[in-house]
């Protein structure tokens, strides 16, 4: 994550010690997919949910037992999202269970099914951040969820979490067809007193692998940053946002550097030493996915690769796999990363997308996933 409003603005985050001085002895933030089904049919859906139920989805056992195995490496952070969390029909049992072992407790839902009472349990189970998906403004959010309807089930339940004290954010998933709704989303967040958003690059991974048309050029890419960074400023201005995220393409520090050095920005040292603290992506390193099935990924993107299922082997037996080819490179990347990214000056405070996104794991699978879109002026010149 970029946190724009931190690095450019100045302003604190609630997660500054997870990001940029988190102790060594802290293990990975772990995804939990916990259910495949969903009441929605979002074009961009990662995880390809359902309306129907896997018959492969962990028993509650199961699930206890692998909230168990996450305390085992220290886990700081476990998201719970699906599909859409909410139809779990034990989640809130699951949830306890979270508290009980002491583990830190977020939710990532399209909202339509938090009604007062739900809201009201997710605080009594001590969840302490609820993510809520918003696309834009109302008639494009329903058609592109294809659920007439569900932006305003949404607001109701960011309405819901806040009536009961729950922190709310907003979680925007940039395409091309929705990237000019940028401005309306923080217009959304502001009339709706969400003080934070997160908007993600778009990776094409489960339903989203359809969705190669929609992936953003370079230069909406620089324009979109352009866009957020512009209406960051603006709000924290009026006071009305406190933490403004980019999410999955680290390409976005470099770039967040090199503006603010164009600019001048005073803050340009500091952003640059806690982009380096925050050590770019680490994925498959400092963040995990469980899916609703027990299979352990990289991250919550990686659908076409398991690492393991921890019906079969812990979750520590999978994540310290020495002899695992896909972590092997993940962790090592300064020997494995893209040439381009190895070539790159801002190459220790990003690290690059690499991923594969086909089945296997051969080297001619890998790419940087979303795609980079510095310039080559940008890499051979930039943090000088």
């Amino acid at each position: 994550m970029i946190n724009i409003s931190k690095l450019y603005y100045g302003l604190a985050g609630e997660s500054d010690d997870l990001r940029y001085h988190k102790p060594a002895s802290f293990g990975p933030i772990v995804v939990y997919n916990c259910t495949a089904r969903c009441n929605l049919r979002c074009l961009h859906c990662y995880s390809y949910s359902k309306a129907e139920c896997s018959s492969l989805e962990l028993s509650t056992e199961q699930a206890k037992k692998m909230l168990s195995q996450l305390t085992e490496l220290n886990c700081p952070v476990i998201l719970f999202s699906g599909g859409e969390p909410l139809l779990r029909k034990d989640l809130f049992e699951l949830l306890t269970e979270s508290k009980r072992l002491g583990l830190r407790v977020v939710i990532s839902t399209n909202g339509t099914l938090i009604d007062s009472e739900a809201a009201k349990q997710l605080v009594d189970v001590g969840v302490s951040y609820v993510g809520i998906s918003i696309d834009g403004t109302e008639a494009f959010h329903d058609k592109f969820r294809q659920v007439s309807g569900c932006f305003k089930a949404a607001l109701k339940g960011i309405e819901n979490c806040k009536e009961a004290g729950i922190k709310t954010g907003l979680r925007f998933t940039m395409t091309k067809a929705n990237h000019e709704q940028i401005p309306a989303v923080f217009d959304i967040a502001a009339s709706n007193d969400v003080r934070r958003i997160c908007f993600y690059h778009l990776i094409r991974s489960g339903r989203a692998k359809g969705l190669a048309k929609q992936v953003m050029t370079s230069e909406q890419n620089r324009h979109v940053l352009d866009m957020i960074i512009q209406l960051t400023g603006e709000f924290v201005s009026k006071d009305l946002i406190d933490e403004v995220l980019t999410v999955d393409n680290h390409a976005d520090g470099p770039y967040l550097l090199t503006r603010m050095r164009e600019q001048n920005n005073p803050r340009y040292e500091t952003a640059k030493r806690l982009l380096l603290a925050n050590g770019g992506n680490k994925v498959g390193q400092k963040i995990a996915c469980v899916g609703w099935d027990g299979n352990v990924y990289a991250d919550q993107f990686w659908r076409n690769y398991s690492l393991g299922n921890i019906k079969d082997k812990t979750f520590k037996q999978i994540w310290e796999n020495s002899d695992e080819p896909v972590l092997n490179k993940l962790r090592n990347k300064s020997q494995f990363a893209d040439s381009r990214c190895l070539q790159c000056k801002w190459f220790k405070l990003c690290k690059g997308n690499y991923r594969f996104l086909d089945s296997k794991a051969d080297d001619e699978y890998w790419l940087n996933e979303p795609a980079c879109y510095l310039t080559d002026e940008e890499i051979v010149n930039g943090g000088e």
